[in-house]
């Protein structure tokens, strides 16, 4: 496993970059590329969900807030592109300041709640606020992002410029993760009562992982902007929250890949399954039962228990075969 996690990332890598020089398929590729946004936006939640502990349901609010900030400033102010992409993950994470420094005063099932009012009262603002957002028309036309002569209008370039994006994603995942703060969050997760005992501040490290969720959503939002060049409300429906804690439970929470294997393999089922129609989902339902009664840990997850299981019993078999020569070897010297 260990062998297979270092190389599977490099091997996923390499067939991204060179899909599409095999395959000229712009269906194909655009669905890659919405996967992969998507997966950008389930490292977020995975960040504050799976490695934080505390379940947020207003992801999706922050996803359209990313997604109108990048097309209002383009559109209608006509900011530099890459200015307006930046202020988008910037706008978005500094609301889900805000929105942490209250809403995280509550707990568990409370907080869950809370954040689910949360994602509803910003997909309302969004398509009311009609002289910004042009309410239920949306905005249409956004602008591509360019830098300096060169605008990713084609498939094969936004394909190229979210696949850099995930990746970047992923790298900046990793060192958080491992870092003092990655550990800080986890220790959190695990207990905040040890955690403020042994002089974490825990509200803080809340609040920051919170926002750091947000700003995943904020980015993924402002891809979605360049990829689509429209924008209505419905982008940021509760349904996509759910769409994004499917991924996760079925990638593994908690885990480093799970986002990306849960986003990949949901996406690409749901649309093997297309020919069934509205049936589709008379399927995938019982799939999704399976896999949780199954692998209640998602895919990864159950992968790294059981690595965890197998190490374990090698300890255990070397632990006595170490006791077993230091008796054989008193008995001799007796």
């Amino acid at each position: 496993m260990n062998r297979l996690s270092k190389w599977l990332p490099l091997v996923f890598l390499i067939l991204a970059v060179v899909y599409p020089f095999t395959i000229s398929d712009s269906y194909t590729l655009t669905l890659l590329a919405m996967s992969f946004i998507w997966t950008i936006a389930v490292y977020g939640m995975n960040l504050i969900a799976g490695y934080t502990g505390q379940l947020s349901l207003a992801q999706a609010g922050f996803f359209g807030i990313g997604a109108y900030t990048y097309g209002v400033l383009t559109l209608k102010l006509g900011v530099n592109t890459i200015v307006a992409l930046l202020a988008a993950i910037v706008l978005t994470g500094c609301i889900g300041f805000l929105v942490g420094l209250i809403s995280l005063r509550t707990k568990g099932h409370y907080f869950t709640i809370f954040t689910l009012c949360v994602g509803v009262i910003l997909s309302l603002i969004l398509e009311k606020w009609e002289s910004v957002t042009e309410g239920v028309r949306g905005l249409i036309g956004i602008p591509g992002l360019s830098v300096g002569s060169f605008t990713f209008d084609s498939y094969v370039s936004q394909y190229y410029l979210i696949l850099f994006c995930l990746v970047l994603s992923v790298f900046v995942s990793k060192r958080i993760l491992h870092s003092l703060f990655g550990r800080t969050l986890q220790s959190v997760r695990n207990s905040e009562d040890l955690a403020e005992a042994l002089g974490v501040n825990v509200m803080r490290t809340k609040i920051l992982s919170f926002a750091l969720s947000t700003m995943y959503a904020g980015l993924a939002g402002g891809l979605y902007s360049i990829m689509i060049r429209f924008i209505g409300p419905d982008i940021s429906v509760i349904d996509h929250t759910f769409d994004m804690l499917l991924y996760l439970i079925v990638g593994g929470i908690g885990t480093f890949w799970g986002p990306l294997v849960g986003t990949l393999l949901v996406t690409i089922l749901t649309q093997w399954m297309q020919f069934l129609a509205e049936y589709r989902m008379v399927i995938f339902g019982p799939l999704l039962v399976i896999l949780v009664m199954f692998l209640p840990h998602g895919i990864m997850g159950s992968i790294a228990k059981r690595q965890m299981q197998r190490n374990l019993r090698k300890m255990e078999q070397a632990t006595i075969a170490a006791g077993d020569s230091k008796r054989v070897g008193r008995q001799l010297d007796a």
